[in-house]
């Protein structure tokens, strides 16, 4: 029998955030660990769990960037030094350049916008925690446009293969494993190793890290070229 997910949950809308615990008391997969309403009591409570040995800390923490208090964008430094294997979720209302790419560059393994659905919430934390990336299709061509507007000329590019530039191009459009091992006629364990191989040569950690170095270096053209 597979572990549960541990969520916590940052949020401090209490509708808001009584409609996503109801949704993750639901999933069977899913173990809803904490809610919280500030930035400062999620960060105090993991802190005291880091210290006590017997308490597990979450795998995923969902979490709102306009926060009473500390921002989330100023907290998720803080939760990746407190607990580096914990997965970041941002659900935001915010799809604003600074905020999306802010995020991303700090860590977050994700970035959806609250108007996503409960499934896709739920799918989204199974997604960063087997190691990928959930990104809202809107968020995902935000940040695609706004790379080629802001690429510079590419660098030293790193050298993918024509199927690792292929599922590159797919992870940019926001498409999931799933959805990129049905579109290329491949099985979903490849597309998670040259996904794998992807992270390394471009030395990055996540999908949305992959897709803006891609576009700032030059390794995805901008369509039309």
């Amino acid at each position: 029998m597979n572990i549960p997910i541990r969520v916590m949950i940052v949020e401090d809308h209490p509708d808001y955030r009584e409609g996503v615990r109801f949704a993750m008391e639901t999933e069977p997969d899913i173990d809803l660990y904490a809610t919280f309403g500030t930035a400062e009591r999620a960060l105090k409570s993991i802190e005291q769990a880091a210290k006590d040995t017997r308490d597990q800390l979450p795998d995923v923490v969902l979490l709102d960037l306009m926060l009473p208090g500390m921002s989330g964008l100023d907290a998720i430094p803080l939760f990746k030094e407190r607990t580096p294997d914990t997965h970041l979720l941002v659900l935001s209302q915010s799809d604003k350049e600074t905020d999306v790419l802010r995020a991303i560059g700090s860590g977050a393994s994700g970035y959806l916008l609250k108007n996503a659905s409960l499934n896709a919430i739920s799918d989204g934390i199974r997604t960063v925690m087997a190691g990928g990336a959930s990104l809202d299709a809107s968020v995902a061509k935000f940040i695609l446009e706004n790379m080629r507007k802001q690429r510079p000329e590419a660098g030293e590019a790193a050298r993918l293969t024509k199927r690792e530039m292929q599922v590159l191009q797919l992870v940019s459009e926001g498409l999931l494993k799933k959805e990129i091992s049905d579109k290329l006629g491949i099985s979903v364990p490849t597309v998670a190793t040259h996904v794998r191989h992807i992270y390394e040569k471009l030395g990055v950690q996540n999908a949305p890290a992959a897709v803006t170095k891609a576009f700032r270096s030059g390794i995805l053209p901008p369509e039309g070229d």
